[in-house]
């Protein structure tokens, strides 16, 4: 479990099933999403069973994927993760879906920032990384509050409903993150 100031990154329990399946299902929330869900909610308990079985890896743990809540009266926020990439050169890749209920209350960048410190002071890693599509406007900005740096414009990368997207890579390095 991670906290900070008035989030709560946890793992998943038999509770959060329902407001996952709905904030995956929500049209604004999928807009700039390359995967699709099902509207069958046993198919999202078993989105939900594979990040619960990623976690339980111990030292093999390579994704560590967080529900979001607030600490005050544990509201459904979202859905966070880091996956280790590549081993060998400390590498990560973070990300994150948030219910657009609780957009524009600087959560986003909040659970983004726990999860960098999380990488660099917890995990020890040199760089972390995230992306996307180049019409997400509120997702880069929150990259960009956090210190990451947009280092790529990949074309017609994401396959999105709405057709192939181009998309923006960032990252951030542990010498960013300790210098601030």
């Amino acid at each position: 479990m991670l906290e900070s100031k008035r989030l709560i990154l946890r793992a998943f329990n038999e509770n959060d099933t329902s407001n996952v399946h709905e904030m995956l299902l929500k049209p604004e929330s999928t807009l700039f999403n390359p995967s699709s869900y099902s509207e069958d909610i046993a198919e999202t308990q078993k989105l939900i069973d594979i990040w619960k079985s990623e976690t339980e890896l111990g030292e093999n743990q390579k994704k560590f994927t967080f529900l979001i809540e607030t600490t005050i009266n544990r509201t459904f926020v979202g859905i966070i993760g880091i996956d280790l990439i590549k081993l060998h050169y400390k590498n990560a890749e973070t990300w994150y879906k948030l219910s657009p209920d609780t957009w524009g209350k600087g959560y986003a960048t909040e659970a983004l920032e726990r999860i960098i410190q999380f990488g660099f002071e917890g995990l020890k890693l040199h760089r972390i990384e995230a992306g996307c599509a180049i019409d997400n406007i509120a997702s880069y900005k929150v990259m960009e509050k956090c210190g990451m740096i947009r280092e790529a414009h990949r074309r017609k990368l994401l396959p999105l409903q709405s057709g192939w997207s181009d998309n923006y890579e960032y990252a951030i390095l542990e010498e960013d993150y300790f210098s601030k």
